[in-house]
């Protein structure tokens, strides 16, 4: 079914009783805990303070991985349980998640070894699921797949396979999935406090955020997923509650694939401060990341920092034969990791990335940390958990073998349209029906009139970011390109949504304002 936002606003208006689950936060871990409780048929409602995967969850470096950097810290059961989940993601969602081949460079005479030892244990951990196995290549097997790297000294490579993904389209076909069973998904709903009966949670208090209305809606439980903004729900249902996220940052440069050309990513295991650093191709272009930067002020716009920049580009030069320049980057962005603080560690790079799943005495469920790969059994453990405090018969999690919304197997990825999978088919009626809609918005990026269209009336995109950013990514892949797409887009929305000239002029405004800090 459609995400249409009347529609859903329309069915909570009408629910006078108690919902099974009210869902805080529509990143990855929300979208996960409401497909599962939908699917499992709780009465489920998902209330996001801005726009499914607006933070941390549309920032990832695209990968489904096991994670060899946890390999590394001998956390073998997080690898063990992420490897499992990206062998079921891929069968799943075929439609946005793939196989990708990695090589890890070999300078020093006792990294094949060494690395080839590690990609074996990798290999075995993924035991059926495995994608591939990994080997020791020749200097010249190497540069036949990555003829841009520094030929300077190297000794061949270790090659491995992991996936590779659209994260804010998997979280788009998340909330489709959940409203497929029959959930109420909302975005730009921001809760701001918490009711209580007794002493035990027992709904939200909730503004619309796109039309100023406040209402109150009741719930048997309130599950807290909102990420690195944990923090200040805790606070809602606690006003003395200790704070339990370290956030780190981590950025992202985007670069045109002539920097790395062919389909290989390069994995290079250890830099300056100790984090695996990747340079993968993703939607004809090139993304190099990530960094780890502790982070005070939380905020929903995170800005890369200057150093973070000059660190990556240092970092690619090491490694690549053409210098990347600033002005070569495309786009630059910014996330922030929900890593959950163990005691006084300083450093965020060795906080554990394993989920966290706290009941307050209040009742509230709180789930949080992880990461994109283990998205879905997060919410397995936070549905069976809060079906529980909710006092809800007990019925069996269903998602291990659920098919995505737009699952399709047989993709065609030269096709420009193939994220959309199964909903590929609505596009082009629209272009049918409407011939000038097949026009490309941009002709640096291969998007068209039409899934301005679509997103806007099918996937509940409000806003010109929403559309640019999450539903298409052309913010990610060119900035500037993206700038020049926001009047067509904007107008495109308007017809859509009924909005007038003042709106369209007020979108573009506030487009350009967000897409100056993606512009290096």
């Amino acid at each position: 079914m459609s995400l249409d936002r009347n529609k859903m606003l329309n069915q909570v208006a009408r629910e006078d009783g108690y919902w099974d689950m009210i869902i805080v936060g529509g990143g990855a871990t929300g979208l996960g805990v409401a497909v599962d409780a939908a699917s499992r048929g709780y009465k489920t409602l998902l209330l996001e303070q801005h726009d499914f995967s607006k933070g941390t969850s549309s920032r990832s470096t695209k990968l489904v991985h096991g994670g060899v950097r946890y390999l590394q810290q001998g956390n073998v059961s997080l690898v063990l349980e992420a490897l499992r989940e990206r062998g079921l993601l891929i069968q799943n969602a075929p439609h946005l998640v793939r196989n990708q081949s990695f090589i890890v460079p070999n300078y020093d005479w006792w990294e094949a070894p060494f690395y080839g030892v590690g990609m074996k244990v990798y290999d075995m951990l993924a035991g059926k699921l495995g994608l591939g196995p990994s080997k020791n290549l020749s200097v010249k097997k190497t540069l036949e797949r990555i003829p841009t790297i520094k030929t300077d000294g190297l000794r061949g490579g270790v090659i491995y396979y992991d996936g590779q993904f659209d994260d804010s389209r998997l979280a788009v076909n998340l909330a489709q999935t959940a409203a497929d069973h029959g959930a109420c998904m909302l975005n730009y709903m921001k809760v701001t406090g918490l009711t209580k009966s007794g002493d035990f949670v027992d709904g939200v208090r909730v503004t619309d955020v796109l039309n100023k209305r406040e209402m109150v809606i009741k719930s048997r439980v309130v599950i807290n997923a909102t990420g690195v903004f944990t923090d200040s729900v805790l606070k809602m249902d606690d006003p003395d509650a200790k704070n339990i996220i370290a956030a780190s940052q981590g950025i992202h440069l985007v670069v045109d694939k002539k920097f790395l050309p062919g389909d290989t990513a390069i994995m290079v295991p250890h830099t300056d401060d100790g984090r695996v650093l990747f340079a993968v191709p993703w939607n004809n272009k090139v993304i190099i990341g990530t960094t780890d930067t502790a982070i005070e002020n939380i905020e929903l716009e995170p800005k890369a920092l200057e150093e973070e920049v000059e660190f990556i580009l240092k970092h690619a030069k090491k490694y690549l034969t053409e210098e990347i320049k600033r002005e070569d980057v495309r786009s630059v962005f910014a996330g922030l990791r929900p890593l959950v603080k163990a005691g006084d560690d300083k450093s965020t790079s060795s906080l554990s990335r394993d989920h966290t799943l706290i009941v307050s005495m209040t009742g509230l469920v709180t789930i949080t940390g992880g990461k994109w790969t283990t998205y879905r059994k997060m919410a397995q453990d936070t549905v069976d958990q809060a079906s529980t405090v909710a006092g809800l018969n007990h019925k069996k999690c269903i998602t291990e073998n659920l098919r995505i919304h737009g699952w399709l197997k047989n993709i065609d990825k030269s096709d420009d349209l193939h994220p959309y999978g199964s909903d590929k088919v609505g596009i082009q009626k629209l272009v049918k029906e409407r011939p000038e809609l097949g026009e490309k918005l941009h002709e640096r990026l291969p998007y068209i009139k039409a899934e301005v269209v679509w997103v806007t009336s099918q996937e509940m995109a409000m806003t010109v970011e929403d559309t640019l950013s999450r539903r298409m990514r052309a913010l990610l892949l060119d900035a500037k390109a993206s700038v020049d797409m926001a009047p067509e887009t904007a107008r495109l929305m308007a017809e859509v949504l009924g909005k007038d000239e003042s709106w369209i002029n007020q979108q573009i405004y506030e487009y350009n304002e967000i897409a100056k800090d993606y512009i290096v």
